[in-house]
């Protein structure tokens, strides 16, 4: 019986990337569910042991393509973005932390300086003194020193952007400036374990590129080995600028908020520069992880701000529809069937953290309050896939369209197919039928599953010869938003249904 083989990754001292070396024979996906049985202790306790200390710092695998603890344990990226987190008490942040850790969301992004340096937290405080980024104010901080320590308590990575775009391109932060903060930054939160780096904050880096090339060197400098990674603008892929760049580690893209439309209209027949290659892919987010995986040395990729669930269609009309929960897992699964090493989420109450005294409607015109939007569909659903994917051995797995017999489709009726050795995923958004080559995988017969989206469900359907071209029809109507996984699995292996862990860790 094959089986994937991980173990002991990177060196004794923390490193930014590991390897897969031979170690005790398991599924690679069953031990992301390690410390999460029955006596485990409760997250936000004093005997919880965050998965930082359970397996080590998360670095990339040696292939460049995943994120994997040191001890060779899958580290599936699920980050929630709640960029103006500031705006809750300490208190709240338990509230918040808790509900995310309980969703399966293991990473929360924060602009930390945020667009306006007039900007005030919960408690009133401004990042810096008279707005002067060469004197910070020491109360804000120790309210971003909660934030970091409290996610640890829930085990849950904080993606620090050190400072919005707003900030460096309204002048604010010059090149020694950014030399001098990325330093301070970096020594005030180099000794957290929690922490990633985004450098960039939905920017167009070329715009001020000495700029955000030197805080990126000097964080750098004073922390070596946190990962690091650069947010950029709508439709762009940090690649476009820096994926050469030795503080580098993974790219991250941003897909965006604007439907297909909303990008075509941008497109002007005088249009010759970068802007045009990342406008045609329209809202075709798994283009944009193929344009990463071209490129050499291999570096993980993922989508760092989709469309959020409840934000208006092209993000500020309000009088545009809401995305909602269905786009919300189209753009999940899409990305990480095309080789994404996870996935972001948003939402249009949470991201601003929309509090009463905002007002009844946020500017995204969001009625409900952070704590109200917690709950809401796409924040539940994103877990199943993480789990989808951690049921099956993790670093074999590969995008594969040539699995797909025929036409793959146009837009929503795309069908995204991943394989490992032993095993496919095919996912069709709008449930239309699709046909298949057999023999991707190994096995003579294979065992069929119908994947459900929305609850994490499977749906056993029998078993099929692993050969010649079959036609595979997911359960319920053809209709955007009835989105199902079909789940191949080689009968040999003995896998368990779908999005659960193995039993016992074979």
């Amino acid at each position: 019986m094959a089986t994937e083989v991980s173990g002991a990754g990177g060196r004794a001292t923390m490193t930014r990337r590991g390897v897969l070396a031979a170690g005790a024979a398991t599924w690679a996906g069953s031990v992301a569910f390690s410390g999460t049985g029955a006596m485990a202790a409760e997250p936000g306790s004093d005997d919880y042991v965050p998965p930082w200390e359970e397996h080590g710092p998360v670095q990339v695998t040696e292939d460049g393509r995943f994120f994997q603890h040191e001890d060779g344990t899958p580290f599936f990226w699920l980050a929630d973005t709640p960029w103006l987190l500031h705006k809750l008490s300490a208190d709240e942040l338990h509230t918040y932390f808790s509900d995310r850790h309980d969703k399966g969301f293991n990473v929360a992004l924060l602009q930390v300086v945020p667009a306006s340096l007039a900007f005030k937290n919960y408690y009133g405080e401004t990042p810096f003194i008279d707005e002067d980024m060469a004197q910070p104010n020491e109360p804000y901080w120790e309210h971003v020193d909660t934030m970091v320590e409290v996610a640890g308590q829930y085990g849950i990575y904080m993606g620090l952007d050190a400072v919005w775009n707003a900030v460096v391109k309204g002048g604010s932060l010059s090149v020694a400036g950014a030399e001098r903060y990325g330093r301070w930054i970096a020594e005030r939160y180099r000794a957290h374990p929690n922490i990633v780096w985004l450098i960039g904050g939905d920017s167009i880096a070329h715009e001020r590129l000495e700029v955000w090339t030197t805080l990126a060197q000097a964080v750098r400098e004073r922390d070596p080995d946190h990962l690091m990674t650069f947010h950029p603008f709508g439709r762009y892929s940090s690649a476009t600028w820096f994926h050469q760049a030795d503080w580098l580690d993974f790219n991250m893209f941003q897909s965006g908020h604007r439907t297909y439309a909303q990008a075509f209209e941008e497109i002007g027949t005088e249009e010759t520069g970068v802007q045009l290659p990342t406008l045609w892919k329209g809202e075709d987010n798994w283009k944009l992880v193929l344009e990463d995986f071209k490129l050499w040395p291999p570096k993980p990729t993922l989508d760092g701000e989709p469309s959020y669930e409840r934000v208006p269609q092209g993000l500020h009309d309000t009088d545009q529809p809401f995305w909602k929960p269905k786009d919300v897992r189209r753009y999940a699964y899409w990305a990480v069937f095309a080789g994404a090493c996870g996935h972001s989420y948003g939402n249009g109450a949470v991201m601003p953290m929309h509090v009463e005294s905002d007002g009844p409607v946020n500017g995204y015109g969001v009625r409900k309050y952070w704590y109200e939007a917690l709950d809401d569909p796409g924040a539940r659903q994103l877990q199943h896939l993480k789990n989808l994917v951690l049921s099956r051995p993790y670093y074999s797995r590969i995008y594969d369209p040539s699995i797909v017999s025929g036409d793959a489709g146009w837009r929503y009726d795309r069908i995204l197919t991943t394989r490992g050795d032993a095993y496919l995923f095919a996912y069709s958004y709008t449930g239309r039928p699709f046909s298949l080559e057999m023999g991707h995988i190994s096995g003579t017969r294979v065992k069929v599953w119908w994947y459900n989206t929305r609850n994490g469900n499977s749906r056993a359907a029998g078993t099929r010869t692993n050969r010649g071209v079959q036609t595979f029809d997911p359960p319920g109507a053809i209709e955007e938003g009835n989105d199902w996984v079909l789940v191949l699995d080689d009968t040999d292996m003995g896998f368990d249904k779908p999005g659960t862990s193995p039993a016992p860790w074979n």
